[in-house]
């Protein structure tokens, strides 16, 4: 198929970006500042770089962010102590823990130290607990929502749909799997969750209306486990090795889009995919908390 069935994550979350700056406006005219926290713990490259891409999002919207980086050799205490001190600061309204957290940080306890009002990730037991009830008052995950955004602002019907989501992690897998079974408008999908253990992996892919990659295997999902027509979204996010490219490697997702795309009847590409949306949805979150905060005010 040609480029028309590629689904552009970048201007749909430019659509979104476009509600989101109106309702910074409405809080700004009444002397109120959306703010964002990022707590990242290390040096790791991949984390610096997701953090610089939300805070220059934060920026380009209007929203005030700030970044407290801790030692790599930081102890789970001290981050706690951290979290307890952004919970206090009234100016912070949104709370996020980038991950990979080091060895020896329990990262559950980590996010269920954020106040679940600050939450704007969706991780604390409260807004996951929320999410699996089918309550909107929540937060649900940043990038399950920006799936769900994108199927939606597509035009894709999840109702009645198969759903195939590849992963069970509880970043998008689970999420995923919650949000398109509930009984809601955008969702009645018949939802299979696949991982490590699934027998005939292949044979579940090709029964799927909607085929969801988030796995972190390069290139995993090939053209013949792809029905004609099925809608494929690529979350992965993987570095390999590449000769040509500058640093000697280069990302790829969990879908081998080249043979896939002339198969699938829509498809994401990897990058302008699902990244753009996730941070779309993150700043949608700190909005809302703001929005949430001004009004119990």
């Amino acid at each position: 198929m040609a480029e028309s069935n590629v689904i552009d994550g970048r201007a749909i979350a430019e659509q979104i970006h476009a509600d989101t700056r109106v309702r910074i406006a409405a809080l700004k005219a009444r002397g109120i500042e959306p703010g964002l926290a990022f707590v990242r713990v290390g040096e790791d490259p991949a984390s610096r770089v997701y953090v610089g891409m939300k805070e220059r999002m934060s920026g380009q919207l209007g929203i005030r962010s700030e970044t407290r980086v801790l030692a790599e050799n930081a102890t789970e205490e001290e981050l706690l102590a951290l979290v307890g001190r952004l919970n206090a600061e009234a100016r912070v309204h949104g709370i996020l823990i980038q991950a990979p957290l080091p060895r020896g940080i329990r990262a559950a306890r980590v996010y269920a130290a954020v106040l679940p009002e600050k939450d704007v990730d969706g991780f604390h037991p409260v807004n996951v607990g929320k999410l699996l009830l089918g309550d909107p008052g929540g937060f649900a995950p940043c990038t399950p929502a920006g799936i769900r955004e994108l199927l939606v602002r597509s035009g894709v019907p999840t109702e009645g749909a198969e759903v195939v989501i590849l992963g069970r992690g509880d970043i998008v897998g689970k999420p995923m799997a919650a949000m398109l079974c509930q009984k809601a408008p955008h969702a009645n999908a018949t939802v299979t969750l696949c991982h490590s253990r699934t027998r005939d992996l292949a044979a579940h892919c090709r029964r799927a209306d909607i085929l969801i990659a988030a796995m972190g295997q390069p290139r995993f999902v090939k053209a013949d486990m792809v029905k004609p027509g099925a809608v494929v979204i690529d979350v992965g996010v993987n570095r390999v090795p590449d000769a040509s490219a500058k640093g000697g490697s280069r990302l790829v997702g969990d879908v081998d889009f080249a043979s896939v795309q002339p198969v699938a009847g829509r498809i994401t590409p990897n990058p302008g995919g699902v990244g753009p949306m996730t941070i779309a949805l993150l700043m949608q979150n700190t909005v809302r908390a703001a929005e949430r905060a001004a009004g119990a005010g």
